[in-house]
């Protein structure tokens, strides 16, 4: 995945060199959104980045009571609040920051964790939160491809 990545900010970058920093500080925010808005509804439908299926959440006693426990996996997390976009001239970055980047990391790469403070530890099952998919490349390359188009048309 690093060399898809690396491949497509080699084929962007000379690309990207004939807008102007204010245009490209734009278009990095618009693919940041684009990219936030993909990886929320990818959560949001608890799929991997490899479109398999969450490991389902550990079934408790307090989950089997009626109306007790209503939340999905992570709809907290994936609210825009927690699923940030940083954008500069030369890049965008999306994703979590500060506590909540922590507790991501914890369920994204399946490490052990307290359940609650000073409670029980809990080894939690690896769930895919932010990756970079096939749909994801080709919806930065149409973005850019856009924003170049609309660049030259506006300058001619």
């Amino acid at each position: 995945m690093a060399d898809d990545l690396r491949a497509l900010a080699d084929w962007a970058t000379p690309l990207l060199s004939q807008l102007t920093a204010p245009k490209r500080r734009a278009l990095a925010r618009k693919i940041g959104q684009a990219l936030r808005r993909e990886q929320a509804a990818r959560i949001a439908s608890q799929r991997n980045p490899d479109g398999s299926a969450y490991e389902p959440r550990k079934t408790t006693n307090a989950r089997l009571q009626k109306g007790s426990i209503r939340r999905t996996m992570f709809e907290k997390l994936r609210a825009a609040r927690h699923l940030r976009v940083e954008a500069e001239d030369d890049g965008v970055a999306v994703g979590f920051f500060g506590r909540t980047a922590r507790i991501a990391r914890v369920h994204h790469e399946g490490l052990r964790d307290l359940v609650q403070p000073g409670g029980p530890t809990y080894q939690y099952p690896a769930r895919g939160l932010l990756a970079i998919t096939d749909t994801d490349r080709e919806l930065i390359r149409d973005l850019i491809l856009t924003a170049l188009g609309d660049d030259s048309n506006t300058s001619a």
